[in-house]
């Protein structure tokens, strides 16, 4: 799967190809992004429809990064999200991104893994 492959180049870590796909098919909203039909990156949502979303797998080929390619993925997440409260991810030191954009860190979020907890913590995900 494609989208594994920007996963692994990003570095955004290693995604199991099937399970990537039952992801996407599995998330509220799903928007990929493709230049001169090759795909360039991807984000994903999950979201109840009412109240809450959260996004996830926002990501973009290194060579598209900087580009305006992320930005346009988000914004066209935001307009198809139908709720007001939005949460996601951010990898450690990207938060600034996500400000230009009205996110804001949250004081009462919390993480629960059941796998590579220590990884999580050594990566900045978590205190």
């Amino acid at each position: 799967m494609e989208v594994a492959e920007i996963f692994r180049l990003a570095p955004l870590g290693i995604r199991v190809p099937d399970k990537l796909r039952r992801s996407c098919e599995n998330s509220f909203l799903v928007c990929f992004a493709f230049v001169a039909g090759k795909l360039i990156g991807m984000g994903r949502a999950i979201s109840d429809g009412e109240y809450q979303a959260a996004i996830y797998d926002l990501v973009i080929l290194p060579e598209f990064q900087n580009k305006g390619v992320g930005s346009r993925i988000l914004i066209e997440l935001h307009k198809r999200l139908p709720v007001e409260n939005i949460i996601l991810y951010s990898v450690p030191g990207k938060e600034s991104f996500y400000e230009k954009f009205g996110y804001s860190k949250m004081l009462t979020a919390m993480a629960k893994r059941t796998k590579d907890v220590e990884i999580f913590r050594l990566n900045g995900y978590v205190e």
